[in-house]
């Protein structure tokens, strides 16, 4: 219950108490370094195989296709930084304007040391199109990247399509390698890492409901790494192996990934309770639901979004001031990103040419497996009456 006005989720879960605690009391009995070659560290890198294998099987892929990492962020730099292992030390790099910061700042520094790097816009809708991406594709181009679900607008994004379409344009020369963000995907919404054309995969545990510090490279085949040390996760992710971390991710991936069972069940719940609550905030005369194309309530334009994340504008309500009135009745919302939400700027929608009112206004609800029908509820009279103090 302590959790039931919290509508933050997007920038990171209220933990499962009960798999932190078994996974801390697992770590705590197996606590010998698992690159140890004694005994001690023979039982600790068994517990951490097992934890890969489990992963593996959740997500439906190779145990040696998962490296443990310290979260998303690091996820995303590996496969990126890579590139500078290119031979020219040169080429194109193509990303989503929509990317998180991890990989839009990132790439930002890789253009400083030269790299063609190129950014794609969404559609006024928030979706990268496979034929944008393939418009942007040169001989040079050596790494595409597309985030599976944004963490603003919650559109899911065509990444099967792109994959396909980036296949396909690179039959006579040298395809590039294609990186997902999963970040806000992974234990959100139905997701295939198998599939084709997908080289690797960025997951956070934060995300799920598991600790802060541990994450999920996904990779379809070896890449070599920029970084380098000691030689750990296959000599791609160096440094001491997190046992706790790497169990608790195990845990949590068993118990939130959206396949056949209850994770599935309450996924659909989530997608009944979040067009509800998309259709009262349309009762309010000067809320705008961003990208506008969600006002369409059908399946077919809903399937198209994470049922999780919401993005709303009051119009002449700032941002901030809407997540501070909330916050003084006790619900918690954002603006946006917690990693950007000292600035101002609103990239995301500055990318779907969002007008300059809408950016400055918007403000973001995001659920999770705790939320109920009745919180939901009462996080809109909350919004409600607020709206009636300013219009």
């Amino acid at each position: 219950m302590k959790n039931e006005h919290y509508f933050d989720w997007a920038a990171t879960a209220p933990c499962n108490e009960d798999i932190l605690r078994e996974s801390l009391e697992i770590a705590i009995k197996y606590d010998g370094n698992p690159s140890s070659t004694h005994s001690t560290g023979k039982e600790a890198r068994q517990i951490l195989e097992k934890a890969r294998e489990s992963c593996a099987e959740t997500l439906g892929v190779k145990s040696n296709q998962i490296i443990f990492t310290s979260g998303g962020t690091e996820s995303d730099h590996i496969p990126l930084l890579s590139c500078l292992n290119t031979p020219s030390k040169s080429g194109r790099i193509i990303l989503s304007s929509i990317e998180h910061p991890a990989l839009r700042e990132e790439c930002a520094m890789l253009k400083k040391q030269g790299y063609d790097v190129v950014s794609v816009n969404p559609d006024s809708n928030g979706f990268i199109t496979p034929q944008s991406i393939v418009e942007k594709l040169t001989s040079d181009t050596i790494f595409v990247t597309v985030m599976a679900v944004n963490n603003e607008t919650s559109c899911i994004q065509p990444i099967y399509e792109i994959a396909d379409a980036i296949t396909n344009a690179s039959k006579e020369k040298k395809r590039p390698h294609f990186h997902v963000d999963c970040v806000q995907a992974a234990g959100k919404i139905p997701l295939n890492l198998s599939y084709k054309g997908i080289d690797s995969a960025a997951l956070s545990a934060h995300k799920i409901s598991g600790p802060r510090g541990i994450g999920i490279l996904y990779l379809s085949k070896p890449l070599n790494s920029f970084l380098v040390g000691g030689g750990q996760e296959q000599n791609i992710r160096s440094g001491t192996e997190n046992l706790f971390g790497a169990v608790a991710f195990a845990k949590c991936l068993q118990n939130y990934y959206i396949n056949q069972n209850e994770a599935k069940e309450r996924f659909e719940k989530q997608q009944e309770w979040t067009r509800d609550f998309l259709k009262k905030l349309k009762t309010l005369e000067k809320c705008r639901l961003v990208p506008t194309i969600r006002e369409d309530f059908s399946d077919k334009i809903q399937s198209l979004f994470s049922p999780w994340i919401v993005q709303a504008a009051f119009l002449g309500i700032p941002g901030n001031v809407m997540v501070r009135a909330l916050d003084a009745k006790g619900f918690c919302i954002s603006t946006g990103s917690a990693c950007s939400a000292k600035k101002q700027s609103r990239p995301i929608l500055a990318a779907m040419n969002a007008s300059r009112e809408i950016q400055d206004s918007a403000v973001r609800f995001s659920f999770g497996p705790f939320t109920t029908k009745k919180s939901m509820d009462e996080l809109f009279e909350a919004v409600k009456e607020i709206t009636k103090d300013f219009w």
